[in-house]
């Protein structure tokens, strides 16, 4: 018996273990790099996978000292927190009545939300920057705050629709007879037991909203203004000549906020997902 388990859990972990390194090693190969010494990164004879010379944390104090990494992270965190919370908030209105109001073309209103979510952000940039001139918003970082909501609220509302549809009616009925409004129904109610939809919404929207890069490079052009992504790459490389140490650095520091926030969410994100298919 205790044989058939470890056959089982060996094949299991095998079949696994290349999807794993498939996926993981992109993320070994950017550590890597980010503290190979240059003379070393530009060495045909070197090894790519490990160190030959010692490491070193040049290229992360590059970044710290000869650029405004510290102020593309804070741009970024402000963009994607507000971001964020608009989009989840206005999602959180539109999917309930989606789910709960019954009214003429609500069905066809849902699809055609979910469908406006599948139109490429580079058809939707032109228009989106006469927006961004008429509020007067051009090279500052709220000219993200505004349009990042038009790619996150489509997907963030369907999402959050099809879990409101998972939470039985009951609930909600039996707050009304209790006193409450609709509103206060939706508040106290329906939102404390959507918490992992909620939740999942948000980490969607915050991804989004942290790695967004066209956006981020059509509307804000001065450095102070750039968010994480496009201040990295736009400031280390010049021409043909790439700062790859350097690069690696921004993108390992860049990718921590959102691993960390998928270490603790991961297990609401995943049942936030699935409820509407298990439910």
């Amino acid at each position: 018996m205790v044989a058939r388990r470890t056959r089982r859990a060996l094949a299991y972990y095998l079949g696994v273990l290349p999807f794993v390194v498939f996926s993981l090693f992109p993320f070994y190969w950017m550590i890597v790099t980010s503290f190979k010494q240059n003379s070393e990164l530009y060495d045909l004879r070197a090894i790519p996978f490990w160190f030959r010379v010692s490491p070193t944390l040049e290229h992360y104090a590059y970044l710290f000292q000869r650029t405004a990494f510290l102020t593309w992270t804070g741009n970024t965190i402000v963009v994607a927190v507000l971001s964020t919370a608009a989009a989840v908030l206005i999602s959180i209105l539109a999917g309930y009545a989606l789910a709960r109001l019954r009214f003429p073309g609500g069905e066809a209103l849902g699809g055609a939300i979910f469908a406006v979510y599948l139109v490429p952000t580079t058809l939707l940039f032109i228009p989106l920057a006469e927006v961004i001139r008429e509020l007067h918003l051009g090279d500052t970082r709220w000219a993200l705050v505004v349009t990042y909501p038009t790619f996150l609220v489509p997907f963030a509302t369907w999402l959050l629709m099809s879990y409101f549809r998972t939470i039985p009616q009951e609930l909600e009925e039996s707050a009304w007879m209790d006193g409450c409004s609709r509103l206060g129904g939706l508040v106290r109610v329906v939102l404390p037991t959507a918490i992992p939809g909620v939740l999942t919404a948000g980490l969607f929207a915050f991804t989004l909203s942290w790695n967004e890069f066209i956006y981020a490079v059509m509307f804000v052009s001065s450095t102070a203004q750039k968010t994480l992504g496009p201040g990295v790459v736009m400031e280390l490389i010049r021409g043909d000549v790439f700062y790859w140490g350097e690069l690696m650095a921004g993108a390992v520091l860049g990718s921590v906020p959102i691993a960390i926030a998928y270490a603790f969410l991961l297990d609401y994100y995943i049942s936030g997902l699935t409820a509407g298919a298990i439910k």
